[in-house]
């Protein structure tokens, strides 16, 4: 994943089982296509090249069975290299998404986080109510944003108004070598997913 031209678009499928999504860029390309396998008791996530799923770019896989800690290794699959992790901030996760992403060496590169931690909970307490919680993905929308180890913001991911809340907009807002952003940007797509089946 090179060279890549933001924004770029995440859109959830509704007409699959499996959590599956396409990545766009600005000029409407395809970029990739994400498959979370069902019925695993480990996450187990595939990046392909395109919806015809012919080949397979990158695997995202868990260190453990469901779990608060959980690390979650992204390798290259031609090389069978790890290129680095993403791994869950625990219990500090209840409150605000806290994420880091590390290199392949396991040092800690950025960290990934949720800019309000209110706007989930409000999504939360409102998705309750009878009728309007329908309709929060119109109203309550989460965003992320991608750190280094400086404080400076590198990225940010921002769900936008949708009745299912399947599209997610990632603007890149500092460069970083190549290496560095395609390892964020498998980062934000693996988070995605947690963060979404957490609700």
């Amino acid at each position: 994943m090179k060279n890549l031209q933001y924004p770029l678009e995440f859109k959830f499928k509704v007409t699959t089982l499996a959590s599956d999504f396409t990545i766009t860029d600005k000029n409407g390309q395809m970029q990739a296509y994400v498959r979370s396998k069902i019925f695993k008791l480990k996450d187990d996530v595939q990046v392909f090249d395109s919806d015809a799923k012919n080949q397979v770019l990158y695997t995202i896989k868990a260190n453990k069975w469901i779990d608060f800690n959980a690390s979650y290794a992204i390798t290259d699959p031609t090389t069978n290299t790890e290129i680095g992790k993403v791994a869950r901030k625990g219990l500090r996760s209840f409150w605000r998404a806290t994420y880091n992403i590390l290199d392949n060496r396991g040092e800690n590169l950025f960290t990934i986080t949720e800019e309000n931690p209110w706007v989930k909970m409000w999504d939360s307490f409102v998705g309750e109510l009878p009728l309007i919680g329908m309709f929060t993905g119109y109203f309550l929308n989460p965003a992320y944003i991608v750190k280094d180890q400086n404080g400076q913001i590198i990225f940010r991911l921002k769900k936008t108004p949708s009745l299912l809340g399947r599209r997610f907009v990632l603007d890149r807002l500092v460069d970083i070598p190549d290496d560095q952003e395609s390892l964020c940007a498998l980062s934000l797509m693996m988070m995605v997913l947690l963060e979404r089946a957490r609700g």
